[in-house]
C-alpha cells in the first residue's frame, strides 16, 4: 500500500496494474477510491468459494456499480501491457545485475531509467546484429 499511495502521490494514473499478489480488496477498494481501475488477476487463495472472475475489479464494480461496465478484451490487453516491464526487470536480471531493489521515488525512478536505458541498447544492439530487437539478451 505504502508503493501505491507513493504512485498516486506522483501522478493520477487511469489504471494500475499488479499480479495477483495484488489481489486485496484493501489495494483494490484504495484505488476506486482515487478514481483509479485496479488490474490485478483474481487469486482463488485462501477461499472455499472462488468467484468465477479473471480479474478482481469485475466482482468490485458488479458489487459497487450498476452503471459501471467493463470489457474483459480491455481489461487483458491493460494486464499484458505489464509484460513488457517484466521483460525489462528480466533483461537486468540476464546481465548479472540481480535483483532491482528501489526505495523511495527518486531511487526507482533513477532504476527504471537505467532498466529502460539497457533494454533500449540491447534492442539497437540487436536489431543492427540482425537479430530479434525484442530479445533481452545480446545474441554473443
Amino acid at each position: 500500500m505504502r508503493v501505491t499511495r507513493d504512485a498516486l502521490a506522483v501522478a493520477q494514473p487511469i489504471w494500475m496494474v499488479g499480479d495477483s499478489a495484488y489481489d486485496t480488496l484493501d489495494w483494490h477498494d484504495h484505488l476506486l477510491a482515487a478514481g483509479v481501475v485496479p488490474v490485478a488477476p483474481y487469486n482463488a487463495r485462501n477461499t472455499d468459494d472462488p468467484l468465477d472472475i479473471e480479474y478482481r475489479i469485475e466482482d468490485r464494480i458488479e458489487k459497487h456499480s450498476e452503471d459501471v461496465q467493463l470489457k474483459q478484451s480491455t481489461l487483458d490487453e491493460t494486464y499484458n501491457r505489464r509484460t513488457g516491464v517484466e521483460r525489462t526487470n528480466e533483461s537486468v536480471k540476464d546481465c548479472g545485475l540481480g535483483r532491482a531493489f528501489a526505495r523511495g521515488r527518486i531511487h526507482a525512478r533513477a532504476q527504471v531509467f537505467l532498466a529502460l536505458c539497457r533494454r533500449l541498447v540491447v534492442a539497437i544492439t540487436n536489431y543492427e546484429r540482425g537479430d530479434n530487437p525484442g530479445s533481452t539478451v545480446i545474441a554473443v
